[in-house]
């Protein structure tokens, strides 16, 4: 990769833009990412083409774009081929749901990772926490039965369904608060793990 493909814009602890980054090297596209959110703040440049004041946005000559599940849709669409976007609707639905189910998953776990990564210790407050952490667990005791059944939550290989709860997964492993154990989901990280591009951009520390 010698000359960026595309400008990702986010900061990269973000779980968003971890996304992007981590599924660009999946699909060897060259890029550029510029710092900006959290504590580099938001340019008048930026909020003119993401009005939302939120990370990640991408842009590269044919489209600006945010949302970051939305991102990697396009993605695999425009640039993966039916490896990454399979052109049967079923077998894209399959696995494209559980993108969306990040999303409700992720309310689970922002309490918990809010508290570890961006809160003194003396300021936690230890039954939101574990109430949080409960709720993240219900959550995945779904996904540990999908995972006794299915290699990848993309169904017989890895593919875009995978990214946004390997990111969140990462998290989940990465807390120091006490988690019920899940087999299945252990498995299918311990092979997440060992992807290049989940090491190099996710596997960062949340403080």
């Amino acid at each position: 990769m010698t000359s960026p493909f595309f400008l990702l814009w986010g900061r990269p602890n973000s779980h968003n833009v971890k996304k992007v980054a981590w599924f660009a090297e999946e699909l060897g596209l060259a890029y550029e990412r510029r710092d900006i959110g959290g504590s580099f703040g938001f340019t008048e440049e930026y909020l003119a083409k993401n009005p939302n004041c939120l990370i990640p946005m991408i842009e590269d000559g044919k489209v600006t774009l945010w949302e970051s599940n939305t991102i990697l849709r396009y993605m695999a669409a425009e640039y993966g081929g039916e490896r990454w976007f399979p052109a049967d609707p079923i077998d894209r639905a399959l696995g494209d749901r559980w993108m969306d189910w990040q999303m409700t998953y992720a309310d689970t776990q922002r309490v918990p990772f809010l508290s570890f990564a961006r809160t003194p210790r003396e300021e936690w407050d230890m039954a939101a926490i574990e109430q949080n952490m409960a709720a993240s667990a219900r959550h995945l005791a779904v996904m540990e039965r999908y995972l006794g059944e299915k290699p990848w939550l993309s169904g017989g290989q890895f593919g875009i369904g995978d990214i946004p709860m390997g990111v969140y997964a990462y998290t989940w492993f990465s807390l120091p608060f006490d988690k019920p154990e899940f087999p299945a989901i252990s498995d299918w990280y311990a092979r997440i793990k060992e992807r290049p591009g989940f090491a190099q951009h996710v596997m960062i520390p949340l403080t």
